[in-house]
């Protein structure tokens, strides 16, 4: 998922720009600029993105037989 072609562009992860703080980056093409914002220079840098955490299993719904064969 972290290096999918089809991802949507946002300015928090472009090679161009640099998070300032948790709002806003600085882009180098078009100054400060929300996270969310996206131009036609984007270029994906993935190591700019943090992927979702994963989701935590719930132990609390599972029984015994659910690991039986």
């Amino acid at each position: 998922m972290l290096f999918r072609k089809n991802i949507e562009p946002h300015c928090a992860y472009c090679q161009r720009g640099q998070q300032i703080n948790e709002r806003e980056v600085a882009c180098v093409k078009r100054g400060i600029v929300p996270m969310e914002d996206h131009c036609r220079s984007f270029k994906y840098d993935p190591l700019k993105r943090v992927p979702p955490r994963p989701v935590s299993l719930d132990t609390e719904k599972l029984k015994e037989s659910d690991f039986s064969l």
